[in-house]
């Protein structure tokens, strides 16, 4: 019984071409596919979408932001809610290290039963991990906007404390808008009359020139101080316009004097309420701490 002969599948030149071309067209047809195939397909793996829009904008936003403030404009005062929210809440929305949960009555019971002023003072100086004002300033947030927010987390918790009641100085910036309007508006009632008078003075206040590189502070600070009152400061301070402490009125500086003397000098270099910056003028910061000693010590 004979064996079928064997042969060869590729018998002719034209076979032998088709035969090599198809060796290289077929893989690369397969990778094609692939490729397709794994670039349409949905990725989820980790840093798949670090090249997209918001994950780029997140690498290359800027660490620090700048809060412009306008030193002359009325100051708005936060509500208890806002505060809260803005500040409070990164801690005694959880009850972090210990902090009295929001809502939580069981928390605030036994600090409600102290009372509200030991509350705010607790608010105001700190306690354990809480920092004074929650780690806030004054110029941040005044003392009636801490007062709020205080009101707001206890009310909310089972306490039934009256909104607190504006002070003397937060009511100041309410007064400076009230009486730049009134002025503007033409109004011939005293208040009015005073408000313009004081934004009158304010911006008619001379600029003191820069001192030159390389020259001393005045010998004499006292006289310095006295300079920049009679100057500037009087415009406001000698009539006590628009709430502003009265040259040598003790009780109108005791409230002030209850804050320590750097917090009066900050009021004074960076403003509060109705008053600017360094009164609207152009002083050193060592003249304006010079003009507040010497208000202050007329007022001892």
């Amino acid at each position: 019984m004979s064996e079928a002969p064997h042969g060869a599948p590729i018998k002719t030149p034209k076979q032998l071409v088709a035969a090599i071309i198809a060796g290289f067209a077929v893989p690369i047809f397969i990778i094609v596919l692939l490729a397709a195939y794994v670039d349409v397909s949905t990725r989820t793996g980790a840093g798949t979408d670090s090249l997209s829009e918001a994950a780029v904008s997140a690498r290359i936003k800027p660490l620090a932001q700048v809060d412009i403030r306008d030193a002359n404009a009325p100051r708005v005062y936060k509500s208890g809610e806002e505060v809260y929210k803005a500040v409070c809440s990164a801690c005694h929305a959880s009850g972090t290290a210990g902090a009295p949960k929001f809502t939580n009555t069981a928390d605030w019971a036994p600090r409600i039963a102290q009372g509200f002023d030991t509350l705010l003072h607790t608010a105001l100086t700190g306690k354990g991990a809480m920092p004074a004002r929650g780690g806030t300033s004054p110029d941040d947030y005044s003392d009636f906007e801490v007062a709020r927010a205080v009101a707001y987390m206890a009310n909310n918790s089972g306490a039934s404390f009256p909104e607190p009641a504006q002070s003397a100085a937060a009511a100041s910036g309410a007064a400076a808008a009230s009486g730049a309007a009134a002025a503007t508006a033409g109004a011939s009632d005293t208040g009015a009359a005073q408000a313009a008078a004081a934004l009158a003075a304010m911006a008619s206040v001379p600029q003191a020139a820069a001192p030159a590189a390389g020259t001393t502070q005045s010998a004499d600070a006292s006289q310095a101080g006295k300079a920049l009152y009679q100057q500037v400061c009087q415009a406001c301070h000698a009539a006590g316009v628009l709430n502003a402490p009265k040259f040598g009125d003790k009780d109108a500086w005791a409230a002030r004097l209850k804050e320590p003397m750097d917090t009066v000098y900050n009021y004074a270099l960076h403003g509060k309420g109705a008053m600017p910056a360094k009164g609207g003028s152009t002083a050193s910061d060592a003249d304006v701490k010079a003009a507040v000693d010497y208000m202050v010590s007329a007022a001892k």
